[in-house]
Protein backbone atom coordinates (compact mmCIF):
# COMPACT_ATOMS: atom_id res chain seq x y z
CA UNK A 1 0.00 0.00 0.00
CA UNK A 2 1.34 3.35 -1.02
CA UNK A 3 1.49 6.01 1.83
CA UNK A 4 -0.39 9.28 1.71
CA UNK A 5 1.87 11.46 -0.22
CA UNK A 6 2.29 8.93 -2.86
CA UNK A 7 -1.41 8.52 -2.95
CA UNK A 8 -2.14 12.21 -3.29
CA UNK A 9 0.73 12.94 -6.13
CA UNK A 10 -1.03 9.69 -8.00
CA UNK A 11 -4.23 11.81 -7.52
CA UNK A 12 -2.88 15.15 -9.19
CA UNK A 13 -3.63 16.59 -12.35
CA UNK A 14 -1.25 15.76 -14.86
CA UNK A 15 -0.05 19.09 -16.05
CA UNK A 16 -0.65 22.70 -14.22
CA UNK A 17 -0.43 25.85 -16.22
CA UNK A 18 1.99 27.62 -15.70
CA UNK A 19 2.97 31.76 -15.79
CA UNK A 20 7.13 32.78 -15.36
CA UNK A 21 7.88 36.49 -14.39
CA UNK A 22 11.21 37.57 -14.44
CA UNK A 23 11.45 40.13 -11.49
CA UNK A 24 14.58 43.01 -13.22
CA UNK A 25 15.61 46.16 -14.02
CA UNK A 26 18.02 44.68 -16.43
CA UNK A 27 17.03 41.40 -18.25
CA UNK A 28 15.73 41.37 -21.56
CA UNK A 29 14.05 37.76 -22.47
CA UNK A 30 17.56 37.33 -24.37
CA UNK A 31 19.54 37.78 -21.56
CA UNK A 32 17.33 36.25 -18.74
CA UNK A 33 19.11 32.77 -18.31
CA UNK A 34 16.92 31.80 -15.02
CA UNK A 35 13.39 32.69 -17.07
CA UNK A 36 15.06 30.35 -19.87
CA UNK A 37 15.86 27.85 -17.28
CA UNK A 38 12.57 27.70 -15.79
CA UNK A 39 10.84 27.98 -19.04
CA UNK A 40 12.52 24.58 -20.21
CA UNK A 41 12.42 22.64 -17.24
CA UNK A 42 9.06 23.13 -17.00
CA UNK A 43 8.78 21.99 -20.38
CA UNK A 44 10.31 18.74 -20.11
CA UNK A 45 8.67 17.87 -16.89
CA UNK A 46 5.26 18.19 -19.29
CA UNK A 47 3.99 21.54 -17.60
CA UNK A 48 2.56 24.51 -19.82
CA UNK A 49 3.75 27.53 -20.37
CA UNK A 50 0.47 30.10 -20.54
CA UNK A 51 2.41 33.06 -20.25
CA UNK A 52 6.11 34.18 -19.55
CA UNK A 53 7.18 37.69 -19.05
CA UNK A 54 9.78 40.36 -17.54
CA UNK A 55 9.20 43.00 -15.04
CA UNK A 56 10.81 45.91 -13.59
CA UNK A 57 11.26 45.57 -9.88
CA UNK A 58 8.51 48.24 -8.37
CA UNK A 59 5.81 46.80 -5.65
CA UNK A 60 2.82 47.65 -7.60
CA UNK A 61 3.83 46.39 -10.34
CA UNK A 62 4.16 42.67 -9.33
CA UNK A 63 1.63 42.99 -6.93
CA UNK A 64 -0.53 43.95 -10.03
CA UNK A 65 0.83 40.85 -12.59
CA UNK A 66 -0.28 38.10 -9.46
CA UNK A 67 -3.43 39.62 -9.07
CA UNK A 68 -4.28 40.07 -12.77
CA UNK A 69 -2.79 35.64 -12.50
CA UNK A 70 -4.85 35.15 -9.99
CA UNK A 71 -8.16 35.58 -11.51
CA UNK A 72 -7.33 34.28 -14.93
CA UNK A 73 -8.39 30.68 -15.35
CA UNK A 74 -5.80 30.03 -17.70
CA UNK A 75 -3.12 30.52 -14.77
CA UNK A 76 -2.89 28.01 -12.23
CA UNK A 77 0.30 28.86 -11.20
CA UNK A 78 2.74 31.81 -11.12
CA UNK A 79 6.64 31.20 -10.97
CA UNK A 80 8.91 34.38 -10.04
CA UNK A 81 12.73 34.71 -10.16
CA UNK A 82 14.39 37.81 -8.84
CA UNK A 83 13.81 40.73 -6.42
CA UNK A 84 14.29 38.43 -3.21
CA UNK A 85 17.03 39.41 -1.74
CA UNK A 86 17.74 42.72 0.99
CA UNK A 87 18.70 45.35 -1.69
CA UNK A 88 17.07 48.81 -1.91
CA UNK A 89 15.30 47.41 -5.18
CA UNK A 90 14.54 44.19 -3.99
CA UNK A 91 10.61 44.24 -3.25
CA UNK A 92 9.21 40.91 -4.65
CA UNK A 93 8.87 39.71 -0.98
CA UNK A 94 6.82 42.30 0.07
CA UNK A 95 4.04 42.03 -2.91
CA UNK A 96 3.86 38.61 -3.10
CA UNK A 97 3.84 38.31 1.02
CA UNK A 98 1.39 40.74 0.96
CA UNK A 99 -1.57 38.99 -1.25
CA UNK A 100 -1.08 35.91 -0.29
CA UNK A 101 -4.34 34.19 1.47
CA UNK A 102 -1.89 31.01 2.44
CA UNK A 103 1.59 30.88 2.71
CA UNK A 104 4.05 27.94 2.50
CA UNK A 105 7.00 28.30 5.09
CA UNK A 106 8.58 25.12 4.27
CA UNK A 107 9.40 26.52 0.73
CA UNK A 108 11.61 29.32 1.75
CA UNK A 109 12.72 27.61 4.85
CA UNK A 110 14.08 24.58 2.96
CA UNK A 111 15.10 26.73 0.15
CA UNK A 112 17.59 28.44 2.79
CA UNK A 113 18.07 25.53 4.03
CA UNK A 114 19.55 23.77 0.67
CA UNK A 115 21.29 26.85 -0.34
CA UNK A 116 23.30 26.62 2.80
CA UNK A 117 24.25 22.99 2.73
CA UNK A 118 24.69 22.55 -1.48
CA UNK A 119 25.39 26.08 -2.70
CA UNK A 120 26.10 29.49 -0.94
CA UNK A 121 26.74 28.18 2.77
CA UNK A 122 25.83 31.16 5.09
CA UNK A 123 24.85 33.58 2.50
CA UNK A 124 21.49 32.02 2.20
CA UNK A 125 20.26 33.98 5.34
CA UNK A 126 20.10 36.97 2.67
CA UNK A 127 17.10 35.22 0.45
CA UNK A 128 13.49 35.90 1.09
CA UNK A 129 12.09 33.12 -1.53
CA UNK A 130 8.26 32.54 -0.29
CA UNK A 131 5.88 30.66 -1.82
CA UNK A 132 2.16 30.28 -1.25
CA UNK A 133 -1.53 30.89 -2.76
CA UNK A 134 -4.01 33.52 -3.58
CA UNK A 135 -6.97 32.02 -4.19
CA UNK A 136 -6.63 28.94 -6.25
CA UNK A 137 -2.94 30.12 -7.85
CA UNK A 138 -0.10 28.60 -6.59
CA UNK A 139 2.76 31.46 -6.22
CA UNK A 140 6.56 30.66 -5.87
CA UNK A 141 8.75 33.61 -5.77
CA UNK A 142 12.45 32.41 -5.71
CA UNK A 143 15.84 33.99 -6.24
CA UNK A 144 16.89 35.25 -9.63
CA UNK A 145 20.59 33.47 -10.00
CA UNK A 146 20.71 30.44 -12.50
CA UNK A 147 21.71 28.56 -9.45
CA UNK A 148 18.86 29.14 -7.20
CA UNK A 149 16.22 28.88 -9.82
CA UNK A 150 17.84 25.30 -10.88
CA UNK A 151 17.87 24.45 -7.19
CA UNK A 152 13.83 25.73 -6.40
CA UNK A 153 12.62 24.19 -9.47
CA UNK A 154 14.79 20.61 -9.33
CA UNK A 155 14.34 19.82 -5.53
CA UNK A 156 11.44 21.73 -4.34
CA UNK A 157 8.44 23.02 -7.41
CA UNK A 158 8.92 20.49 -10.05
CA UNK A 159 8.21 17.41 -7.73
CA UNK A 160 5.48 19.35 -5.65
CA UNK A 161 3.68 21.19 -8.37
CA UNK A 162 0.88 19.14 -9.10
CA UNK A 163 0.48 17.52 -5.52
CA UNK A 164 0.58 21.59 -4.30
CA UNK A 165 -2.50 21.73 -7.20
CA UNK A 166 -4.15 18.83 -6.14
CA UNK A 167 -4.38 20.07 -2.74
CA UNK A 168 -5.87 23.60 -3.85
CA UNK A 169 -8.43 21.81 -5.90
CA UNK A 170 -9.86 19.64 -2.86
CA UNK A 171 -13.63 20.52 -2.26
CA UNK A 172 -14.32 23.06 0.40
Amino acid sequence: MTNSVEQHRQEAPDTVSCMIVTVSDTRTKDTDTSGQLMHQLLNEAGYQIVEYIITPDETENIRSILQDAAVRDDIEAVLLSGGTGIAPRDTTYEAVSSLLDKELPGFGEIFRFLSYTEDIGSAAILSRAVAGTIGRTAVFSMPGSKGAVKLAMEKLILPELRHVMREIYKPV
